[in-house]
């Protein structure tokens, strides 16, 4: 792949998040490679950014800014369109900015070519729609938690058994199944809690 060339009038724009997997992102760059191998495209310059598109703060992004404004790109690729921007005044704002330079917008994964004030119509809908599906998705998630509060579900990642908690009970002479019970674990998962830190508990005691 090619390094930033001031002389290009192609970007490409890739943004990963920091919980996506290399497997995706792969994805995203032979896509995107097939895209200008079909287009004959050979002087595309990369832009990346492994983080949140809550914020156009992106050190690569920021740098394709810096570029389009200085007119040396022309046509910006992206394999979907929330990689600009997962914010619909910031995504808005963005494409406007670019279509009134006369920037044109391909991403190739919605099949969707921006370009001149249809474009920008278009655009400010699909913002609009993808905001709302995420709207829609928080609402749930807090309506899955707040249901499962009301059952007395307990969410979140279970603490670790520890010795700190074990050995005090077994100087008080309680049994691996009695200190189990005390701390509502199984009486397995007090020994291998016993085991990890090299301390043994006899038989005897579960």
């Amino acid at each position: 792949m090619q390094t930033q060339d001031k002389k290009s009038t192609v970007a490409v724009y890739l943004r990963v998040s920091t919980n996506d997997q290399e497997k995706g992102i792969k994805s995203q760059e032979m896509a995107i490679e097939n895209y200008l191998n079909g287009h004959s495209i050979e002087n595309a310059t990369w832009y990346r950014d492994r983080m949140t598109g809550s914020t156009t703060d992106r050190p690569g992004f920021q740098k394709l800014q810096t570029d389009i404004f200085n007119g040396h790109v022309k046509t910006v690729i992206c394999w979907k369109l929330d990689r600009l921007s997962r914010s619909l005044k910031d995504g808005i704002d963005v494409l406007c900015d670019w279509l009134k330079q006369d920037v044109r917008i391909v991403a190739i994964s919605q099949q969707l070519d921006f370009s001149g004030s249809v474009g920008k119509m278009i655009a400010s809908v699909l913002f609009a729609v993808a905001e709302m599906e995420r709207e829609n998705l928080r609402e749930n998630t807090k309506r899955g938690l707040a249901a499962a509060k009301a059952k007395g579900i307990k969410l979140g990642r279970r603490r670790s058994l520890t010795t700190v908690q074990i050995v005090p009970l077994l100087k008080e002479g309680l049994s691996v199944a009695a200190i189990a019970q005390r701390l509502g674990k199984t009486r397995q998962g007090v020994y291998n809690a016993l085991k990890r830190e090299g301390i043994k508990a006899g038989s005897g005691n579960g």
